[in-house]
Protein backbone atom coordinates (compact mmCIF):
# COMPACT_ATOMS: atom_id res chain seq x y z
CA UNK A 1 0.00 0.00 0.00
CA UNK A 2 2.94 2.22 0.98
CA UNK A 3 4.26 2.05 -2.36
CA UNK A 4 1.25 2.84 -4.60
CA UNK A 5 0.95 5.49 -2.27
CA UNK A 6 4.00 7.51 -2.16
CA UNK A 7 3.64 6.68 -6.38
CA UNK A 8 0.48 8.77 -6.53
CA UNK A 9 2.01 11.39 -4.14
CA UNK A 10 5.20 11.92 -6.37
CA UNK A 11 3.62 12.34 -9.39
CA UNK A 12 1.98 15.48 -8.05
CA UNK A 13 4.98 16.72 -5.56
CA UNK A 14 7.09 16.61 -8.18
CA UNK A 15 4.92 18.96 -10.35
CA UNK A 16 6.09 22.59 -9.96
CA UNK A 17 9.75 20.78 -10.69
CA UNK A 18 7.91 19.67 -13.67
CA UNK A 19 6.82 23.22 -14.62
CA UNK A 20 9.87 25.00 -14.10
CA UNK A 21 11.61 22.63 -16.65
CA UNK A 22 8.97 22.99 -19.03
CA UNK A 23 9.63 26.54 -19.22
CA UNK A 24 13.13 26.33 -19.85
CA UNK A 25 13.21 23.20 -22.08
CA UNK A 26 9.92 22.92 -23.54
CA UNK A 27 6.91 20.38 -23.88
CA UNK A 28 8.66 17.82 -25.97
CA UNK A 29 12.00 17.56 -24.08
CA UNK A 30 10.44 17.01 -20.66
CA UNK A 31 7.73 14.52 -22.26
CA UNK A 32 10.06 12.12 -23.95
CA UNK A 33 12.32 12.67 -20.88
CA UNK A 34 10.18 11.86 -18.30
CA UNK A 35 8.64 8.82 -20.53
CA UNK A 36 12.28 7.29 -20.84
CA UNK A 37 12.11 7.64 -16.76
CA UNK A 38 9.29 6.18 -16.09
CA UNK A 39 9.53 3.48 -18.33
CA UNK A 40 13.03 2.68 -16.94
CA UNK A 41 11.33 2.86 -13.47
CA UNK A 42 8.37 0.28 -14.72
CA UNK A 43 11.47 -1.96 -16.37
CA UNK A 44 13.83 -2.17 -13.15
CA UNK A 45 10.54 -2.96 -10.53
CA UNK A 46 9.70 -6.50 -12.87
CA UNK A 47 13.25 -7.77 -12.03
CA UNK A 48 13.17 -6.96 -8.14
CA UNK A 49 12.73 -9.92 -5.68
CA UNK A 50 11.93 -7.77 -2.35
CA UNK A 51 9.82 -5.01 -1.55
CA UNK A 52 11.94 -2.21 -0.50
CA UNK A 53 13.57 -1.35 -3.86
CA UNK A 54 10.04 -1.06 -4.98
CA UNK A 55 10.22 1.81 -2.87
CA UNK A 56 12.63 3.49 -5.24
CA UNK A 57 12.21 1.81 -8.48
CA UNK A 58 8.00 2.15 -8.62
CA UNK A 59 6.83 4.16 -5.92
CA UNK A 60 10.11 7.28 -6.83
CA UNK A 61 11.33 6.80 -10.27
CA UNK A 62 8.42 5.37 -12.06
CA UNK A 63 6.24 8.28 -10.22
CA UNK A 64 8.85 11.08 -10.96
CA UNK A 65 8.83 9.99 -15.04
CA UNK A 66 5.18 10.15 -15.08
CA UNK A 67 4.85 13.11 -13.51
CA UNK A 68 7.78 14.95 -15.87
CA UNK A 69 5.33 13.12 -18.71
CA UNK A 70 1.65 14.25 -17.92
CA UNK A 71 2.06 17.93 -17.27
CA UNK A 72 3.46 18.90 -20.65
CA UNK A 73 0.49 16.72 -22.36
CA UNK A 74 -1.78 19.81 -20.66
CA UNK A 75 0.20 22.35 -21.44
CA UNK A 76 0.86 21.76 -24.96
CA UNK A 77 -2.69 21.55 -25.85
CA UNK A 78 -3.09 25.36 -24.84
CA UNK A 79 -0.25 26.20 -28.03
CA UNK A 80 -2.78 25.02 -30.32
CA UNK A 81 -6.50 25.31 -29.27
CA UNK A 82 -8.33 28.18 -27.77
CA UNK A 83 -11.91 28.59 -29.09
CA UNK A 84 -12.07 25.02 -28.32
CA UNK A 85 -9.31 24.09 -25.30
CA UNK A 86 -12.39 22.75 -23.13
CA UNK A 87 -13.62 20.28 -25.45
CA UNK A 88 -10.00 19.39 -26.51
CA UNK A 89 -8.94 18.70 -22.68
CA UNK A 90 -12.30 16.95 -22.33
CA UNK A 91 -11.35 14.46 -25.35
CA UNK A 92 -7.55 14.28 -23.79
CA UNK A 93 -8.75 13.83 -20.42
CA UNK A 94 -11.43 10.72 -21.25
CA UNK A 95 -8.62 8.17 -21.90
CA UNK A 96 -7.73 8.31 -18.38
CA UNK A 97 -11.33 6.95 -17.78
CA UNK A 98 -11.05 4.61 -21.06
CA UNK A 99 -8.53 3.13 -19.00
CA UNK A 100 -10.07 3.32 -15.50
CA UNK A 101 -12.68 1.21 -17.13
CA UNK A 102 -10.41 -1.36 -19.12
CA UNK A 103 -7.22 -1.87 -17.39
CA UNK A 104 -8.34 -3.04 -13.95
CA UNK A 105 -10.06 -6.05 -15.70
CA UNK A 106 -6.67 -6.80 -17.94
CA UNK A 107 -4.45 -6.54 -15.14
CA UNK A 108 -6.35 -8.88 -13.36
CA UNK A 109 -6.24 -11.81 -16.44
CA UNK A 110 -2.33 -10.86 -17.03
CA UNK A 111 -1.27 -10.92 -13.12
CA UNK A 112 -3.15 -14.35 -13.02
CA UNK A 113 -1.62 -15.93 -16.32
CA UNK A 114 1.95 -14.18 -16.65
CA UNK A 115 1.83 -13.13 -12.75
CA UNK A 116 2.83 -9.58 -11.49
CA UNK A 117 6.68 -9.16 -13.03
CA UNK A 118 5.43 -10.00 -16.42
CA UNK A 119 2.68 -7.83 -15.96
CA UNK A 120 5.07 -4.71 -15.23
CA UNK A 121 7.12 -5.99 -18.47
CA UNK A 122 4.18 -5.40 -20.72
CA UNK A 123 3.06 -2.12 -19.10
CA UNK A 124 6.45 -0.91 -20.37
CA UNK A 125 4.48 -1.21 -23.77
CA UNK A 126 2.45 2.01 -22.88
CA UNK A 127 5.26 3.39 -21.75
CA UNK A 128 6.95 3.35 -24.69
CA UNK A 129 4.00 4.71 -26.49
CA UNK A 130 3.94 7.23 -24.23
CA UNK A 131 8.07 8.29 -24.85
CA UNK A 132 6.86 8.13 -28.67
CA UNK A 133 4.00 10.37 -28.07
CA UNK A 134 6.27 12.96 -26.77
CA UNK A 135 8.42 13.51 -29.98
CA UNK A 136 5.01 14.96 -31.57
CA UNK A 137 4.92 17.77 -29.02
CA UNK A 138 6.14 20.83 -31.29
CA UNK A 139 5.72 24.04 -29.04
CA UNK A 140 4.16 27.22 -30.39
CA UNK A 141 4.91 29.33 -26.98
CA UNK A 142 8.25 29.99 -27.27
CA UNK A 143 10.62 28.35 -23.98
CA UNK A 144 13.22 30.70 -21.86
CA UNK A 145 15.57 28.74 -22.97
CA UNK A 146 15.00 29.77 -26.94
CA UNK A 147 14.80 33.36 -25.04
CA UNK A 148 17.46 33.54 -23.24
CA UNK A 149 19.84 31.68 -26.22
CA UNK A 150 18.51 33.73 -28.80
CA UNK A 151 19.63 32.98 -32.74
CA UNK A 152 22.90 31.74 -31.31
CA UNK A 153 22.29 29.10 -29.67
CA UNK A 154 23.71 29.85 -26.62
CA UNK A 155 21.88 28.92 -23.75
CA UNK A 156 22.67 31.26 -20.62
CA UNK A 157 20.90 30.02 -17.40
CA UNK A 158 17.98 32.89 -16.81
CA UNK A 159 17.70 34.88 -13.83
CA UNK A 160 15.95 32.40 -10.40
CA UNK A 161 12.99 35.14 -10.88
CA UNK A 162 12.71 33.19 -13.91
CA UNK A 163 12.88 29.83 -13.30
CA UNK A 164 10.82 30.16 -10.35
CA UNK A 165 8.12 31.94 -12.03
CA UNK A 166 6.40 33.01 -8.80
CA UNK A 167 4.35 36.05 -10.45
CA UNK A 168 1.34 33.99 -10.65
CA UNK A 169 1.06 34.47 -7.71
CA UNK A 170 0.54 38.03 -7.91
CA UNK A 171 -2.57 37.44 -9.60
CA UNK A 172 -5.12 37.79 -7.07
CA UNK A 173 -7.91 35.48 -8.61
CA UNK A 174 -5.34 32.57 -9.37
CA UNK A 175 -4.62 33.05 -5.61
CA UNK A 176 -7.95 32.39 -4.71
CA UNK A 177 -8.01 29.68 -6.81
CA UNK A 178 -4.76 27.91 -5.42
CA UNK A 179 -6.43 28.41 -1.92
CA UNK A 180 -10.10 26.87 -3.16
CA UNK A 181 -8.89 23.71 -5.04
CA UNK A 182 -6.68 22.22 -2.00
CA UNK A 183 -9.74 22.97 0.28
CA UNK A 184 -12.03 21.44 -1.65
CA UNK A 185 -9.82 18.10 -2.28
CA UNK A 186 -9.24 17.40 2.02
CA UNK A 187 -12.66 15.53 1.03
CA UNK A 188 -12.81 15.06 -2.47
CA UNK A 189 -10.91 11.32 -2.49
CA UNK A 190 -12.44 9.66 0.75
CA UNK A 191 -14.81 8.06 -1.35
CA UNK A 192 -12.64 6.72 -3.68
CA UNK A 193 -10.44 5.01 -1.10
CA UNK A 194 -12.93 3.92 1.26
CA UNK A 195 -15.91 3.16 -0.63
CA UNK A 196 -15.34 -0.41 -1.42
CA UNK A 197 -14.47 -1.32 2.55
CA UNK A 198 -17.60 0.60 3.35
CA UNK A 199 -19.91 -1.40 0.45
CA UNK A 200 -18.13 -4.83 2.23
CA UNK A 201 -19.25 -3.64 5.46
CA UNK A 202 -22.48 -2.60 4.68
CA UNK A 203 -23.44 -5.11 2.17
CA UNK A 204 -21.00 -7.86 2.55
CA UNK A 205 -19.65 -9.88 -0.03
CA UNK A 206 -23.30 -10.68 -2.08
CA UNK A 207 -23.18 -7.35 -4.00
CA UNK A 208 -20.36 -6.67 -6.99
CA UNK A 209 -18.35 -3.76 -5.83
CA UNK A 210 -16.21 -3.54 -9.12
CA UNK A 211 -19.51 -2.18 -10.51
CA UNK A 212 -19.03 1.07 -8.66
CA UNK A 213 -15.50 1.51 -10.08
CA UNK A 214 -16.80 1.03 -13.17
CA UNK A 215 -20.30 3.58 -13.17
CA UNK A 216 -17.34 6.36 -11.77
CA UNK A 217 -14.86 5.35 -14.65
CA UNK A 218 -17.59 5.43 -17.64
CA UNK A 219 -19.31 8.70 -16.12
CA UNK A 220 -16.04 10.48 -15.56
CA UNK A 221 -15.04 9.82 -19.36
CA UNK A 222 -18.72 10.75 -19.83
CA UNK A 223 -18.55 13.86 -18.31
CA UNK A 224 -15.26 15.04 -19.23
CA UNK A 225 -16.75 15.05 -23.39
CA UNK A 226 -19.95 16.96 -22.19
CA UNK A 227 -18.28 19.48 -19.61
CA UNK A 228 -15.40 20.35 -21.94
CA UNK A 229 -17.54 21.02 -25.02
CA UNK A 230 -19.93 23.25 -22.20
CA UNK A 231 -16.69 24.99 -21.21
CA UNK A 232 -16.09 26.29 -24.85
CA UNK A 233 -19.65 28.32 -25.14
CA UNK A 234 -18.87 30.24 -21.14
CA UNK A 235 -16.51 33.33 -21.69
CA UNK A 236 -13.44 34.02 -19.63
CA UNK A 237 -13.06 32.54 -15.98
CA UNK A 238 -17.07 32.35 -15.72
CA UNK A 239 -16.01 28.79 -16.54
CA UNK A 240 -15.03 28.22 -12.49
CA UNK A 241 -18.52 28.27 -12.20
CA UNK A 242 -18.85 24.78 -13.41
CA UNK A 243 -15.94 23.27 -10.81
CA UNK A 244 -18.22 25.01 -8.15
CA UNK A 245 -21.28 22.62 -9.17
CA UNK A 246 -18.60 19.92 -9.63
CA UNK A 247 -17.95 20.67 -5.61
CA UNK A 248 -21.15 21.01 -4.66
CA UNK A 249 -22.40 18.10 -5.97
CA UNK A 250 -19.41 15.80 -5.20
CA UNK A 251 -19.84 17.08 -1.67
CA UNK A 252 -23.15 16.07 -1.27
CA UNK A 253 -23.04 12.61 -2.85
CA UNK A 254 -20.63 12.10 -0.47
CA UNK A 255 -23.13 12.69 2.16
CA UNK A 256 -25.70 11.08 0.56
CA UNK A 257 -23.38 7.18 0.51
CA UNK A 258 -23.94 6.52 4.43
CA UNK A 259 -27.76 6.98 3.03
CA UNK A 260 -27.51 4.00 0.80
CA UNK A 261 -29.20 1.13 2.19
CA UNK A 262 -29.73 0.03 -1.07
CA UNK A 263 -27.19 -1.05 -3.62
CA UNK A 264 -28.71 0.51 -6.37
CA UNK A 265 -28.79 4.09 -4.88
CA UNK A 266 -25.40 3.28 -4.40
CA UNK A 267 -24.85 3.18 -7.82
CA UNK A 268 -27.02 6.29 -8.90
CA UNK A 269 -25.02 8.12 -6.26
CA UNK A 270 -21.42 6.57 -8.53
CA UNK A 271 -23.04 7.24 -11.57
CA UNK A 272 -23.57 11.18 -10.63
CA UNK A 273 -20.14 11.39 -8.87
CA UNK A 274 -18.10 10.28 -11.66
CA UNK A 275 -19.76 12.99 -14.16
CA UNK A 276 -19.01 15.71 -11.95
CA UNK A 277 -15.67 14.38 -11.25
CA UNK A 278 -15.33 14.32 -15.09
CA UNK A 279 -15.97 18.30 -15.27
CA UNK A 280 -13.90 19.35 -12.57
CA UNK A 281 -10.83 18.00 -13.98
CA UNK A 282 -11.21 18.69 -17.70
CA UNK A 283 -11.42 22.20 -17.40
CA UNK A 284 -8.41 22.47 -14.76
CA UNK A 285 -6.09 23.56 -17.55
CA UNK A 286 -8.89 26.13 -19.54
CA UNK A 287 -8.96 28.14 -16.78
CA UNK A 288 -5.57 28.16 -16.07
CA UNK A 289 -5.14 29.70 -19.27
CA UNK A 290 -7.79 32.07 -18.44
CA UNK A 291 -6.14 33.42 -15.36
CA UNK A 292 -2.64 34.10 -16.06
CA UNK A 293 -2.47 32.98 -20.14
CA UNK A 294 -0.33 30.83 -22.05
CA UNK A 295 2.85 32.05 -21.14
CA UNK A 296 2.93 31.02 -17.64
CA UNK A 297 0.55 28.02 -17.62
CA UNK A 298 3.19 25.71 -17.07
CA UNK A 299 4.11 27.02 -14.11
CA UNK A 300 0.47 27.99 -12.78
CA UNK A 301 -1.03 24.15 -12.86
CA UNK A 302 2.38 22.68 -11.68
CA UNK A 303 2.01 25.22 -8.56
CA UNK A 304 -1.52 24.07 -8.05
CA UNK A 305 -0.65 20.40 -8.30
CA UNK A 306 1.50 20.69 -6.24
CA UNK A 307 -0.82 22.18 -3.27
CA UNK A 308 -3.35 19.42 -4.18
CA UNK A 309 -0.42 16.75 -3.36
CA UNK A 310 -0.92 17.56 0.56
CA UNK A 311 -5.16 17.26 0.72
CA UNK A 312 -5.08 14.39 -1.41
CA UNK A 313 -2.29 12.64 1.09
CA UNK A 314 -4.07 14.18 4.43
CA UNK A 315 -7.39 13.27 3.38
CA UNK A 316 -7.98 9.88 2.98
CA UNK A 317 -5.91 8.35 6.08
CA UNK A 318 -8.01 11.03 8.66
CA UNK A 319 -10.67 9.28 7.13
CA UNK A 320 -9.62 6.33 8.18
CA UNK A 321 -8.14 7.05 11.42
CA UNK A 322 -12.00 7.84 11.86
CA UNK A 323 -13.23 4.30 11.00
CA UNK A 324 -10.87 2.90 13.84
CA UNK A 325 -12.08 5.45 16.07
CA UNK A 326 -16.00 4.93 15.46
CA UNK A 327 -16.32 1.59 13.73
CA UNK A 328 -18.15 2.87 10.70
CA UNK A 329 -17.16 5.13 7.48
CA UNK A 330 -20.77 7.18 8.11
CA UNK A 331 -19.08 10.24 10.35
CA UNK A 332 -16.08 10.09 7.92
CA UNK A 333 -18.31 10.17 4.47
CA UNK A 334 -20.46 12.83 6.35
CA UNK A 335 -17.20 14.89 7.19
CA UNK A 336 -15.87 14.38 3.90
CA UNK A 337 -18.84 15.97 2.28
CA UNK A 338 -17.72 19.84 3.85
CA UNK A 339 -14.83 20.51 2.66
CA UNK A 340 -16.02 20.26 -1.37
CA UNK A 341 -19.18 22.52 -0.29
CA UNK A 342 -16.56 25.19 1.33
CA UNK A 343 -13.70 25.04 -1.44
CA UNK A 344 -16.80 25.94 -4.15
CA UNK A 345 -18.04 28.53 -1.78
CA UNK A 346 -14.17 30.13 -2.70
CA UNK A 347 -14.37 29.76 -5.53
CA UNK A 348 -17.10 31.60 -6.75
CA UNK A 349 -15.35 34.79 -6.01
CA UNK A 350 -13.17 34.28 -8.88
CA UNK A 351 -15.26 34.93 -11.72
CA UNK A 352 -15.85 38.88 -9.87
CA UNK A 353 -12.34 39.40 -8.88
CA UNK A 354 -11.20 38.17 -12.39
CA UNK A 355 -13.26 41.12 -13.85
CA UNK A 356 -12.25 43.67 -11.77
CA UNK A 357 -8.40 42.71 -12.70
CA UNK A 358 -8.94 42.72 -16.09
CA UNK A 359 -10.52 46.69 -16.12
CA UNK A 360 -7.93 47.91 -14.10
CA UNK A 361 -5.44 46.47 -16.86
CA UNK A 362 -7.64 48.59 -19.48
CA UNK A 363 -7.62 51.45 -17.56
CA UNK A 364 -3.57 51.41 -17.08
CA UNK A 365 -3.06 51.79 -20.79
CA UNK A 366 -5.77 54.29 -21.29
CA UNK A 367 -4.38 57.05 -18.80
CA UNK A 368 -0.78 56.36 -20.41
CA UNK A 369 -2.57 56.93 -24.06
CA UNK A 370 -3.89 60.19 -22.54
CA UNK A 371 -0.91 61.53 -20.68
CA UNK A 372 1.26 60.97 -24.02
CA UNK A 373 -1.18 63.03 -25.99
CA UNK A 374 -0.92 65.48 -23.39
CA UNK A 375 2.38 65.86 -23.66
CA UNK A 376 1.99 65.80 -27.31
CA UNK A 377 -0.42 68.61 -27.27
CA UNK A 378 2.65 71.00 -25.02
CA UNK A 379 5.19 70.31 -27.12
CA UNK A 380 3.23 71.48 -30.14
CA UNK A 381 1.50 74.46 -28.62
CA UNK A 382 5.42 75.52 -27.22
CA UNK A 383 7.13 74.39 -30.95
CA UNK A 384 4.31 77.05 -32.21
CA UNK A 385 4.85 79.62 -29.87
CA UNK A 386 8.97 79.34 -30.71
CA UNK A 387 8.84 79.22 -34.75
CA UNK A 388 6.63 82.67 -34.92
CA UNK A 389 8.79 85.04 -33.86
CA UNK A 390 11.90 83.17 -36.34
CA UNK A 391 9.33 83.14 -38.83
CA UNK A 392 9.26 87.15 -37.80
CA UNK A 393 12.84 87.91 -37.60
CA UNK A 394 13.04 86.18 -41.33
CA UNK A 395 10.74 88.35 -42.99
CA UNK A 396 12.35 91.17 -41.26
CA UNK A 397 15.77 90.21 -42.62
Amino acid sequence: AWVSSLSMGMVFFCSPIVSIFTDLFGCRKVAVIGAAVGLVGLLSSSFVSTIEPLYFTYGILFACGCSFAYQPSLVILGHYFKKRLGLVNGIVTAGSSLFTVSLPFLLRVLIDSVDLFNTLRVLCILMFVLFLAGFTYKPLVPSTKDKEGGKKGKFKLPPAKKICNFSVFKVLSYRIWALGIPAALFGYFVPYVHLMNHVKERFGDSVPEEVLLLCLGITSGVGRLIFGRVADYIPGAKKIYLQVASFFFIGLMSMMIPLCNVFGALVAVCLFMGLFDGCFICIMAPIAFELVGAQDVSQAIGFLLGLMSVPMTVGPPIAGLLRDKLGTYDVAFYLAGVPPLIGGAILCFIPWVHERQKLKERAKPVDGETTEKMLENESTLVSDTTEKPVKELDSGF
